[in-house]
């Protein structure tokens, strides 16, 4: 069962699912600090070149299955066209501007 995106506990992370499940690329980039890092699996990737290959030329969306850290990590079943549904965890650094500045993914 999954948490309705209104019901997340961080208001930074739970706009970030609402721009990703939105395709939202304005709102999305509106939530990046300047700067801002990601990971993939481990491995660091330019943040701008991942979100358009994984998210938004191909549909990504986030099912929330359970947060922790107040919020700031997820447990998703999070699909695109590309690769189908996979479990997933997400991990969030969000400023004291509240901006995220690190956001990590890889499967769960």
């Amino acid at each position: 069962m999954s948490i309705q995106v209104n019901r997340l506990a961080d208001p930074v992370v739970r706009a970030f699912v609402t721009a990703v499940n939105a395709h939202d690329k304005d709102a999305f980039n509106a939530l990046l600090a300047p700067g801002a890092t990601m990971a993939d699996d481990g491995s660091d990737r330019d943040v701008a070149d991942w979100t358009e290959r994984e998210i938004f030329s191909c549909n990504g969306h986030m099912d929330v299955e359970s947060e922790s850290d107040g919020g700031r990590t997820l447990l998703v079943s999070y699909r695109n066209d590309t690769w189908g549904e996979m479990r997933t965890k997400w991990g969030f650094t969000v400023d004291d501007a509240g901006k995220i500045s690190r956001f990590e993914t890889g499967q769960a």
